[in-house]
């Protein structure tokens, strides 16, 4: 009796494996709009549904059970698609699985509840990552200061910050916008809040809120930020109880011998850096690579890394991609000087001739943090006041898909990770 019981069981396991039906969205060159699929992916693992990344498989395929409802969306963001049965399914995992073949699937079992660090009022300048967020469809929330100090953060799984300057320094755009309006009315603005939050000086609050988040990552939060909020971010914590700022941005001198008070210690990715202190220059410090390099933008790239999936799954989900040859894109903070990065980063990829590091990451405590050098990855020089990039001209951005990677890892089933 149990022997037959236990063939029926086979026999009906074996029925459903044979008309079960999967839903396979490659990520390769034929992807039609490889921005809207995380989109899709986000989407279904916010309903409860099981997402597979098949990472180094076909650019880094999703693969799900099937739905009407999954492939309707689909449909209508565009997104190239193959409906096939589970014992296709089953034969991918199965090569997968093999342990000459650098690849691995991970599971994505919750949605990252995301925000933004980002000031309320319109910056004239687009963010990057707001247009890959909007573009792709996934949800998130704008906080700034209050929030922040209020103890949100915890509230979420993953943070970016957008251009902020954490300085105190106001971007550092005194030379060539100290006149203009939005310059004269964002200063007042952040000095106004900075007093209502108990703050002499904007440069204390940033320094507070750079805390904040550090505390945050150690607690299991994940990091992402671009262009001047990574090395500005740095910069603010090695010169904790130090006057950085010149008289132009705080009203008082800044202090002496700033660049041998400075304590490496306490930043993340950078070491042995100096600080540029003249307000006329456009530069935070030396980490930056933007002055120094001498490319042509036809010339400009940076080549990721291979990193082994099996065992280094976080490298991997975060260079996920069609493409290992990515074209470069300046920022105020366009790239990190490689003489300046800690041992202890790892480079995700790099212009080895400039010796430049254009997108490196870390963990700290529980968490997690990743530099992007640059400001839109579609607009070579994006200048203040220039329009904001149109994704639906760009929808297989391979430079944009390093952003999306970042959005999904912190979804990935903890259990599977390997670091």
């Amino acid at each position: 009796m149990y022997k037959l019981v236990f063939s029926v069981v086979v026999l009906i396991s074996s029925i459903n494996n044979l008309f079960a039906i999967n839903i396979l969205i490659e990520m390769n060159d034929k992807q039609n709009n490889h921005l809207k699929a995380y989109g899709v992916a986000y989407s279904a693992v916010e309903s409860g549904k099981k997402v597979e990344w098949l990472l180094n498989h076909e650019g880094g395929s999703f693969m799900f059970n099937y739905t009407e409802e999954i492939e309707k969306e689909c449909k209508l963001k565009g997104v190239s698609y193959t409906i096939i049965p589970e014992l296709v399914a089953e034969k991918i995992r199965e090569n997968i699985a093999r342990t000459e073949v650098n690849k691995e699937i991970v599971v994505l079992d919750k949605a990252p509840k995301i925000a933004i660090y980002s000031p309320k009022n319109k910056q004239p300048w687009d963010d990057a990552v707001t247009l890959a967020l909007s573009y792709s469809e996934i949800p998130y929330d704008v906080i700034y200061d209050t929030e922040v100090l209020n103890n949100i953060l915890p509230m979420y799984d993953w943070l970016h910050l957008h251009h902020e300057d954490f300085t105190g320094q106001y971007g550092k755009f005194y030379s060539a916008f100290k006149n203009a309006s939005w310059y004269i009315q964002q200063k007042k603005e952040f000095e106004r809040d900075a007093r209502k939050l108990g703050y002499s000086k904007v440069s204390e609050l940033k320094l507070d809120i750079a805390k904040k988040i550090k505390d945050y990552i150690f607690s299991g939060g994940f990091l992402f930020a671009m262009c001047s909020a990574t090395d500005s971010y740095d910069i603010a914590l090695s010169s904790e109880n130090l006057d950085i700022c010149h008289n132009v941005f705080d009203n008082d001198p800044i202090d002496s011998g700033i660049n041998e008070k400075l304590n490496f210690n306490k930043t993340f990715a950078f070491k042995d850096f100096k600080l540029i202190s003249n307000p006329n220059i456009y530069e935070f410090s030396n980490i930056d690579n933007t002055r120094d390099r001498k490319v042509k933008e036809k010339e400009d790239y940076f080549i990721l890394f291979d990193f082994s999936a099996k065992w280094d799954q976080i490298p991997t989900m975060l260079c996920q991609n069609h493409q290992k040859i990515i074209k470069g894109f300046m920022g105020q903070t366009t790239s990190f000087k490689k003489k300046y990065i800690k041992k202890n980063v790892t480079i995700l990829g790099e212009n080895k001739s400039l010796e430049e590091a254009k997108y490196i990451h870390g963990k700290y405590g529980n968490g997690t943090w990743t530099f992007y050098g640059g400001h839109d990855p579609e607009d070579y020089q994006h200048r203040v006041g220039d329009p904001k990039t149109d994704l639906n001209l760009h929808t297989n951005s391979p430079g944009y898909r390093l952003i999306l990677n970042n959005v999904l890892f912190p979804a990935a089933k903890k259990k599977k990770q390997k670091t």
